[in-house]
């Protein structure tokens, strides 16, 4: 079998507008240089999250800069057409730093860290969410970074999610997802409880706001595990 190996991705910060970039960011350079070993004339892709893929090849290279020439610009065509929100509980740090990257291989476009009446651990770490995220869409070949937002209270995130397109959420007490629920480019919001599950009151208030309740089926999933698999039948084109 023939395996496909994909050019090095990198999501960067600074300009490359121009046909020729020098690189002086320490951790993409290390990247380059001393992890991967690259070469002159090997291929790697830059990315500013604007959507589009600069594919560009090494000139040269030194402990401290790479030097590299544009030979493409194109847009990425791997992003989702579907435009997903999870709102997911916040679980214990390591299960929801593996919801964070999995989310975004799955082509999420925003995460919302959700504090909810039975929440237990709120020691979630920002900076490594977010680079676990980016190394996530590195990965996966995405041009763009999902959003992450600042742990939102449950009442702020339903008045959020009712004005913009439709809520799904997701409870053993719902009908079986159904994808015909989802229109095509339209924007859906998940919500995931907690590993308590959800209050009465957080129960009312998503039939009050006429969310609509879906469940993954009969099997009682890990909180984590319904992030994922519910995340992944939704944001599939």
């Amino acid at each position: 079998m023939e395996i496909i190996m994909r050019n090095p991705r990198f999501f960067v910060s600074f300009d490359i507008s121009s046909d020729r970039i020098e690189i002086h960011d320490v951790d993409i350079v290390h990247q380059i240089v001393r992890v991967l070993r690259m070469r002159d004339g090997q291929e790697l892709i830059l990315c500013n999250g604007d959507g589009n893929d600069v594919r560009v090849w090494i000139l040269g290279s030194t402990k401290d800069i790479v030097t590299v020439e544009v030979i493409g610009r194109e847009k990425n065509k791997n992003e989702s057409v579907n435009n997903v929100v999870l709102y997911c509980s916040i679980l214990k740090r390591e299960n929801f730093e593996w919801v964070a990257q999995k989310a975004t291989e799955i082509g999420v476009k925003e995460i919302v860290p959700l504090v909810t009446q039975h929440t237990v651990k709120l020691d979630l770490k920002e900076e490594r969410l977010k680079k676990i995220i980016q190394e996530a869409a590195e990965q996966s070949g995405r041009s763009v970074l999902p959003r992450l937002q600042i742990p939102m209270g449950f009442e702020q995130a339903v008045h959020e999610a009712k004005l913009n397109g439709i809520t799904l959420f997701f409870d053993v007490s719902g009908k079986e997802f159904d994808k015909k629920l989802i229109k095509k480019e339209q924007k859906a919001n998940i919500f995931i409880g907690p590993e308590g599950g959800w209050s009465k009151e957080e129960l009312e208030a998503a039939r009050r706001n006429k969310f609509i309740f879906v469940s993954l089926g009969r099997l009682t999933l890990r909180a984590e595990t319904a992030a994922i698999v519910g995340t992944y039948l939704v944001a599939q084109d």
